[in-house]
Order: C-alpha cells, then structure tokens, then sequence
C-alpha cells in the first residue's frame, strides 16, 4: 500500500520582471532569488496568452494519441529526441511520459540524433518550435543577467553556447496515479509513485511553463514546498553549470514532481544547456575554487545514461569536487 502524501507547505517563490532586468532594483531580486531558492517565477516575459494555450494544446493532443502511435517515435538509446514512457531518476521510474525536441547533430556525443515527429499532427512541429524559440531568447537574456549579478562578463558565459548549443525542449505529462507516495525527506519513491523523483537539473538554466495543477515541488530549509504557480508566469530555476559557475553562491536547488490521484499534469521545460565541447569552470573572482573544470559533453552524456537506463550511480557535480 502506497504511503500518505504528508502535508506540505504552499509556497509563492521570489517574482522576476523579466522586462525590469535592466534596473538595479530587479537585479537586486534576481541575485537574491538565485542564491536563497534558485527559483523564482518569471513575469513580463513576452510569451502571450494565445502562444501559451498553443503550445499546451499540442501537449494535449499529442499525449493523448494511442500509446502505439506515440511509441512509433520513440527514443532510443542512440537517439535521445522523442518519446519516451520508462525514464529513471534517481535510479527510480518516474510517473510520467515525455516528449523531447532537440536538433539534428552532426559532432559530438549526439552524432547522428534526429528529431522524431508524430504523423497525423500538422501543427504540432511548428507550434513546439516557435515555443522553443520563445524560451531560447528568454534564457538567453537570463543568462546575461546572472552574468551581471556575479560580477562577470556576460560575454564569459555565452561563449559556453558557441558554435551551437546542445539546448532541448521537453514535453510533459503525469498521468493520473493510483499510488502517489510523497516522501518526506530527500529519498525516492519506494511503494508508491512520484511523477519526477527529486533532482537538480544538469544544465545551466530551465524555463518551464505548466497547467495549474500543483505538484512542482522544491526543497527549500529542509522541507518540501508545493511552488503555486502565478497565472501566465513561467518557473525559472537554475542548473548545476550555474552552480559550478558560481562556486556554489548559486545551488542549483533539489525539486520533484508529485503523482496525483485525481489530475493529470502538463508542462512544457527548455534545458538551456551549453555547447558540447564547452569546458565549464567556477568564474574568476568567486574565490577558491571547489570544482574541477567539467566537459559538458561528456558530463551530459554520462548523465542522460543513467535517465535511459539503471546504469550504476547518476553522476553529478559532486563528482567534481576538490
């Protein structure tokens, strides 16, 4: 029998004007939000209400085809874009079935990955990319934010993403789960289901835009709180090449998706992760450092293997340490 979701705390993360960055005030905000919850909710941030029901129309549609015709799409072991129904985290199956986009790559670790599109769905390839591009350009400016906020020149951090950047946007969706198990310390589900066991994400930056359905937790002061989304806002939360960037005066923060017995759940996430051959480092100036230099390529490649399959221990920045 599957275990009691315990009670958790509701939490409103910080608040970012996205068109406010300019300003010393927001800044302020943005520094603050990064070093205490490494989330924040995004305001202002262009993507208008006709684009946002677009896009998570295309979610609907496209999960709720036959699992038959969603596996005719399915990822594999060598190519990561696609469907998929069985990913692990934290060694765990998660309650949940995804949909990655990426480009088509012709060097690298992904050598040869194509992006995979559903037949029968005209519209959906076009609506995905023109969000793609959306949260692109929101990440971007992100990027050179913190860039500021950590004394550095925004230039340093965006040649991490130089020739082409090796970003992908995921599709979500939690179906409804006879067994959700909430544990209540930083632990994997055992008789139960999470949608998404508890993680920090291994790139730079994710933009995420969900339903209103709440089940985004983070771990924040040694509790799990339940984020409640604002109404059209976007969730920001930053990555594990943000921290190593920061030597740790920006933790990429613990979070996980909860199961729901009674709704389902939809959202749509954009990985800004950096090129394949970018060495990522911490930044002059943040003092000793505590990290080894790390190859994203190789470090992203690693890690996707643990997502596909139950392959040994997830590796993560810890593995980096001095």
């Amino acid at each position: 029998m599957a275990l009691k979701t315990p009670s958790l705390t509701s939490q409103v993360i910080p608040t970012i004007r996205f068109d406010q960055l300019h300003t010393d005030e927001e800044m302020q905000k943005l520094d603050s939000a990064c070093r205490e919850w490494g989330f924040f909710q995004l305001t202002n941030h262009g993507i208008g209400t006709a684009s946002r029901q677009r896009t998570l129309d295309a979610l609907h549609l496209f999960f709720r085809q036959p699992l038959e015709m969603k596996r005719r799409v399915e990822r594999s072991a060598s190519n990561p874009w696609g469907f998929y129904d069985r990913e692990l985290t934290k060694n765990t199956p998660d309650w949940k079935q995804i949909f990655d986009v990426g480009d088509a790559e012709l060097e690298g670790p992904l050598a040869g990955c194509d992006p995979q599109w559903p037949e029968g769905l005209p519209e959906f390839k076009g609506v995905l990319l023109a969000h793609r591009r959306q949260c692109e350009r929101i990440a971007g400016t992100l990027l050179a934010a913190i860039a500021r906020a950590l004394s550095a020149p925004a230039d340093m951090l965006v040649e991490a993403f130089k020739p082409s950047h090796t970003s992908f946007l995921r599709l979500n969706f939690y179906p409804v789960c006879a067994e959700p198990e909430a544990p209540a310390g930083v632990e994997a589900a055992q008789t139960g289901h999470l949608g998404i066991n508890h993680h920090t994400d291994a790139g730079a930056l994710t933009v995420l835009m969900q339903d209103n359905v709440n089940s985004l937790q983070v771990r924040h002061a040694d509790r799990w709180h339940t984020i409640t989304p604002q109404h059209e806002s976007l969730i920001i939360n930053i990555g594990d090449v943000v921290q190593v960037w920061s030597n740790d005066r920006y933790c990429a923060p613990l979070h996980r998706v909860l199961a729901n017995r009674t709704q389902e759940r939809y959202s749509a996430a954009y990985f800004y992760n950096p090129a394949a051959s970018a060495i990522y480092a911490p930044l002059p100036g943040m003092g000793e450092p505590v990290y080894e230099a790390i190859n994203w390529g190789a470090f992203r490649t690693a890690r996707a293997a643990g997502d596909y399959e139950n392959a040994g221990e997830e590796i993560q920045i810890a593995h980096f340490r001095r």
